[in-house]
């Protein structure tokens, strides 16, 4: 792919971050609103962004199935990754530092960074929708697995949080509109468009907010941090991009479950993290960092297309 043109999208999505870095550094907003900033990033935009895409794709049969084998690839290649990265840290697990890493080391900003990176690098074909799967898939893990290993306790891999969380339950209105062909209104399409696209700038805004009252000291000086980005952002997606081509799937659907796994640390890792008490300082470091060197990551990966 055009490494300028990835460049420059990803240079755009940064900029959004601006705003609240400025907001912060001049005491307009604390840290102490991001949690309610985060319940409109979740609970609203989300699922908007989530409707807004299904909307715009038609149904076939191929799609459908393409969509149901990316789900579940996405899912497993998550699963072994956090696996293994656990194992790597079994022994330091009882240190809240390395059970966000062996999140961190997986979860990417798939919907709010995927979507528009996808829009501008795959324009014309279905490869939006594969991030709605992913992000499915992802919220998942984090209300159950994720939550366990964050929190060291077991009680979150449950049935409960696999089917009542908002990632599956607006899934459970799109999938339905979505396979039987019901598109949504005009006047309802465009609000819900309007408020979907909303959740990038919004997402960088956060980021830029938390980024203001960060000490960044702390957070270039570990050299595990580094490390981390590197698993995430550079030897996931290659895992990734492998299994793909062992697929019979649309050069497009390839390059977008890339391009997806490319996307930096999410910002599910510290919304996580901060619901659960636990290692939010360094979910915070994690997820910043690997936003920052996204701006070189995703463009270098991104040339192996």
């Amino acid at each position: 792919m055009d490494f300028f043109l990835t460049l420059t999208t990803v240079g755009i999505l940064l900029l959004y971050a601006l705003p609240g870095f400025i907001l912060s550094k001049t005491k307009a907003v604390t840290t102490e609103s991001l949690p309610a900033f985060s319940k409109v990033l979740m609970y609203v935009c989300q699922p908007c962004l989530t409707l807004y895409t299904f909307d715009d794709i038609d149904f076939t049969s191929a799609l459908f199935g393409d969509m149901a084998i990316f789900f579940l690839v996405i899912t497993l290649l998550q699963l072994v990754c956090i696996g293994a990265v656990y194992l790597i840290f079994r022994k330091k697990q009882s240190e809240v530092r390395y059970r966000i890493y062996t999140i961190a080391s997986t979860f990417g900003n798939c919907a709010f960074f995927g979507v528009p990176i996808l829009e501008s690098l795959l324009p014309g074909t279905n490869a939006v929708v594969f991030s709605n799967m992913y992000f499915a898939s992802m919220s998942l893990l984090g209300w159950t697995v994720a939550s366990a290993v964050i929190a060291h306790d077991r009680k979150y891999i449950s049935v409960k949080k696999i089917v009542l969380n908002p990632a599956v339950l607006v899934m459970a209105v799109a999938l339905p509109l979505f396979i039987f062909g019901i598109k949504l209104p005009e006047r309802l399409y465009t609000p819900v468009s309007l408020v979907g696209k909303m959740s990038t700038p919004l997402c960088m805004i956060i980021l830029g907010i938390r980024l203001g009252s960060m000490r960044f000291l702390r957070m270039f000086s570990c050299g595990l941090n580094y490390l981390i980005v590197l698993v995430k952002q550079m030897l996931f997606p290659l895992l990734a991009l492998g299994v793909a081509y062992l697929l019979p799937w649309d050069e497009y659907a390839r390059q977008a479950m890339f391009v997806l796994a490319c996307c930096p640390v999410a910002s599910v890792v510290l919304n996580f993290s901060e619901l659960l008490g636990e290692g939010q300082e360094d979910a915070a470091d994690m997820l910043l960092l690997g936003t920052l060197l996204s701006i070189l990551t995703m463009p270098i990966m991104l040339l192996l297309l």
